[in-house]
């Protein structure tokens, strides 16, 4: 990560900063239409984005990012956009490996990881590896994710475990299935973040942002930077969470 000297704006509180925050990152290639180049000059932008982001939540003191860098209806995508978008991200991992044992990031992943190209994917495995003693913010990565698919992958795990004799069904609660997501040991999203002004969730962390706060932002993901984290910020903390309580029971 570029070593960017940041402050947090006296007007946001750090005690009640998102613990965990998720970003829908779009517009990459909107972006990049906008200005006459090609998508993947967008893609390569968005990088450099996400990297100004994760610094500004790092310096909030936010625990846990989430990033939803590639869908699984992503894969649709022309052949060689997706080819460079894979390409990008292993380099981008080999390339900032340094920065986030410095930084002490932790980097995870969330999606179907076996579907990407080999070389991309011992680029992910080395530095979820590389990575996994560090104690700082862990960097989430959802790569070939998708929520449903996670919901019915959860479902699968749990019948099975269920027919083997592992688990009771009739013990099987929302916290049971919370806990076999691929996200288990994070705490759900508080604060959601989409950029481009596209209000949807496109099938990200549908279970776990059944409670999230969402701020969407007219912004492109590559133009994107602090101040665009801080508003958003500004936008949660200003917030009454209830979680289906009345005002007075909250």
């Amino acid at each position: 990560m570029n070593a960017l000297s940041l402050e947090l704006p006296h007007d946001i509180n750090p005690k009640t900063v998102p613990q965990h925050v998720a970003l829908i990152m779009d517009g990459n290639g909107r972006w990049a239409k906008q200005k006459g180049k090609m998508r993947i000059a967008g893609h390569k932008e968005g990088v450099e984005a996400a990297k100004r982001v994760v610094k500004a939540l790092s310096t909030a003191g936010v625990k846990y990012v989430t990033l939803y860098a590639f869908s699984t209806e992503n894969w649709k995508r022309p052949a060689l956009e997706v080819s460079g978008l894979m390409d990008l991200l292993m380099l981008t991992l080999k390339r900032e490996l340094k920065g986030f044992m410095k930084e002490g990031f932790i980097l995870r992943t969330i999606g179907d990881i076996e579907q990407l190209p080999s070389s991309t994917r011992d680029a992910v495995k080395e530095v979820v590896y590389q990575t996994n003693e560090n104690t700082g913010m862990v960097i989430n990565v959802a790569l070939s994710y998708g929520g449903r698919w996670e919901i019915v992958e959860t479902t699968k795990e749990l019948v099975r475990k269920a027919v083997n004799g592992e688990m009771d069904l009739q013990h099987i609660d929302e916290n049971t299935f919370s806990q076999h997501l691929q996200t288990s040991g994070m705490p759900d999203p508080d604060l959601l973040i989409r950029s481009s002004g596209e209000k949807r969730l496109s099938n990200f962390l549908v279970w776990q942002s059944a409670y999230s706060e969402y701020v969407f932002d007219n912004a492109f993901w590559p133009d994107f930077n602090e101040h665009n984290v801080w508003n958003a910020l500004r936008d949660f903390q200003g917030r009454k969470r209830r979680f289906g309580t009345s005002s007075d029971a909250s």
